[in-house]
Formats: C-alpha cells, structure tokens, sequence
C-alpha cells in the first residue's frame, strides 16, 4: 500500500457476510453456517444498496470481499456481483469449495471481473483439511479449483487457519502454495467464536514462534498476511531492524520448540529460504481499516468480533464507521492491561477479537500475546537508536512501507 489509508474515515477492507447457508460443516466456522439460508438476510435490492453505502466513501473505495456461508448459495450471487463491479468497486470473493464451484463457475468470475478469490486450505495434508472441513473429498477439490482459477488469470490467494490441528503442517501447506503458483497466503489465528472451540487455540509461546516462522516463510517467495494475529507486525518490525544492523534476532525474540520444528520440516521440504521476507503488515485490526456486515446487516468490527456496531438496514455505512463511539475506541487504541501500554498500541493493538471472546471486553489485552512492553524500545537503545525513531519505525511500519 502506498501512502497513507485513511482510516479514521474508511476501511480498507468491507467483509460482507452475503449469508449463513454453506455445505460444509467445518470444525471452527465463525458464521457457524447452516444448510439452508436463513429468513431475515438482505434482500437483492438490500444488497445492492449496501454496495451503494461502500462506494459512499468515495475513491480510493474500499475493497468489497463477499463472504458467507457460502455466497453461493445466494440465488442473486451473479446479480450482486455484477452489479458490485459495475459501481468501479474491486470485490473479492470467498466461496466455498463445494460442488457448486465449479469450472464455469470460476471462468464467469473472472469474466466478471473478481479482483480475488479466496480458497481455504487449511492443511497441507489431504486428510486433515478434510477432516477439518467436514467433507471428504474437499481437499481435492480445492486443488483443482485453485489451478482452474489460475489458469484464466483470476488471481487466487489461500486462507489458512491455524490451530493445533493444523499448525504442525504449515510446512507442507507452504509447499502447496509454491507448487500451485500461488503467492498470497493470508494466514488466520484461531479465534474461539462460532464453532471454534477454546482448545484448538495455541500458547502465547506458539504463537510467538508462529510469527517467527511465517515471517521466514514468506522469504520463499509468498506475500505472507494475517488475520487476527497483529503480533505478527511487531515480530516483522524487530526482525527488520534487527537485520539492517546484523543482529541475531533470536537472541531477542527468543523461538521456542515449534519454531525449531517448523523450521526443520521446511527445510527438508523446501531447502533454505533465497529472498527477502514478503511479510505484509499494515496498521489495520478490527473496526480500523476493517470492517464486517452480516448477513442481516449488523455491522461488526470484525467478522471474528461479535459486538454490534450498528445496522445499514438502519443507518448508512459510511456513518456507522465515522460516527461509532466503539470503533472511535478501537481506533484511538483505548486498551487495557498491555495492550494499553504497549509501544505496538497503534501499529498492533492485539487482536481485539480474541480479547472479547476471553474476557468479554473488547478492549482488554490480548491473552494470545507474550511480548512484554518496552523490550522493543529498550533494543533499538542498545542499538543506539533513539527513542523518537520507535514510533517513526512503528509508523512506517502501520503503513505498509518497510516491508
């Protein structure tokens, strides 16, 4: 992203939950999706204002990702598209990987003019993306689909969730990825809403070496982003600098058992990474930069953070995100406990959904986080870096321009 977003006035990223209905019964679904769309989701013509409440915002707009459920499973899913793209939105889409997307299906997206289609794989490993997914098969087909969309152009990225039945295989996900040709990866950290369950979570020590290894991964040459894991942009910054001045980094950020273990299946897999990291970070978090509709038109800070915002069926998109006393907070970094104090309260801010579905407060600390404050600051010290360049460093870093 080239200079400054700005996100006190617009998201970057609108999140349209199109509907709850989907075929698949995945294990840690947040819309906790159901077999049949459910009375009470936007009509057609809701639809289409709602894409009219995006473009309100004016130019540069926001990017309009559909999501579900499965957007599929909307009879209007082709009048909705069409009429997103004709407004000059970029809108990606996130199906499911059901026998509804299909060969065709993805050559009329393209033809549409999707910007992006989102495909999750969550493992590298056929049986536990099945098994997590709910369909055996599904692995497959998500294969397939990937190189049918490439191979009209159509630019693809693969989401994958991490929780403990999926981290041991972020090597050979990774694989995937590069075997494919892909070369987005936009990595989630569990949650536990919806279906996800508290014990697919993973320790702050694991998500720490998490970060560590998907900073290395994306020097295979993958963009590498998350969702829901804004500790990641604090671990690209120490790395970063810690690089420009030769410095061991673990020395500093301290990489537990499963970064090592990564680590050596990686290699095994892939030999030793060659570029320079792709770790793309900016300074949005839920209700900055990020904003989510569901299927009924309450809007949320997050798909991930159920805390009602406001309602487009009500109020206007644009002055919901303006005008929301809650997203003010979220914005301004009104936090508690570390994440208040925090030299990392912009640029990372924790994951405000995380915060909520532990405590119920959505501006407490992160519990996922083991960064104690100040370690960063107190580096760049030894480093003879002075105090002002922490937040020139953090600054530049939230928006997208050192990595």
């Amino acid at each position: 992203m080239r200079g400054r977003w700005p996100y006190e006035e617009k998201p970057l990223i609108v999140f349209w939950e199109s509907t709850k209905a989907c075929l698949l019964a995945c294990k840690h679904c947040r819309a906790e999706a159901l077999v049949e769309p459910q009375p009470g989701e936007l009509s057609t013509r809701e639809a289409f204002d709602l894409i009219d409440q995006v473009a309100e915002f004016g130019k540069p707009y926001p990017i309009l990702v559909i999501t579900g459920g499965d957007p599929l499973m909307r009879s209007d899913f082709w009048d909705i598209l069409e009429y997103a793209v004709s407004q000059g939105l970029r809108v990606a889409v996130a199906p499911s990987v059901t026998p509804l997307l299909t060969r065709e299906v993805v050559r009329k997206m393209a033809r549409v003019g999707v910007a992006r289609i989102s495909i999750s794989i969550d493992s590298g490993l056929p049986e536990v993306h099945d098994a997590i997914r709910g369909v055996p098969g599904t692995f497959k087909a998500s294969v397939r689909i990937v190189r049918e969309a490439l191979s009209t152009g159509l630019p693809v990225q693969i989401n994958t969730t991490v929780m403990r039945p999926t981290v041991d295989s972020l090597p050979e996900t990774l694989k995937l990825l590069l075997d494919l040709g892909v070369d987005v990866w936009e990595v989630f950290y569990v949650v536990p809403t919806g279906r996800a369950a508290r014990m697919l979570d993973l320790t702050p020590q694991e998500w720490e070496d998490v970060g560590n290894y998907l900073y290395d991964a994306s020097r295979y040459g993958v963009l590498v982003r998350t969702v829901e894991g804004p500790m990641f942009r604090r671990i690209a910054l120490t790395r970063r600098v810690l690089e420009s001045v030769g410095g061991d980094w673990r020395i500093h950020l301290r990489p537990g058992s499963l970064y090592r273990k990564l680590t050596l299946k990686t290699v095994e897999l892939l030999g030793e990474p060659q570029g320079g990291a792709r770790a793309q970070t900016t300074g949005t978090r839920d209700g900055k930069g990020v904003i989510f509709v569901s299927n009924r038109g309450v809007v949320y800070p997050s798909g991930f953070l159920p805390y009602p915002v406001g309602d487009v069926r009500r109020s206007r998109l644009k002055e919901i995100y303006r005008s929301s006393p809650e997203l003010d907070r979220l914005r301004g970094a009104v936090f508690e406990g570390r994440c208040g104090y925090c030299e990392f309260s912009q640029l990372c801010g924790g994951s405000r959904a995380r915060a909520y579905s532990y405590t119920g407060n959505p501006l407490a600390e992160d519990p996922a986080c083991a960064y104690k404050p100040g370690e960063f600051s107190r580096l760049l010290h030894e480093l003879g870096v002075g105090e002002a360049s922490v937040y020139e460093l953090v600054e530049k870093l939230g928006h997208g321009r050192i990595l």
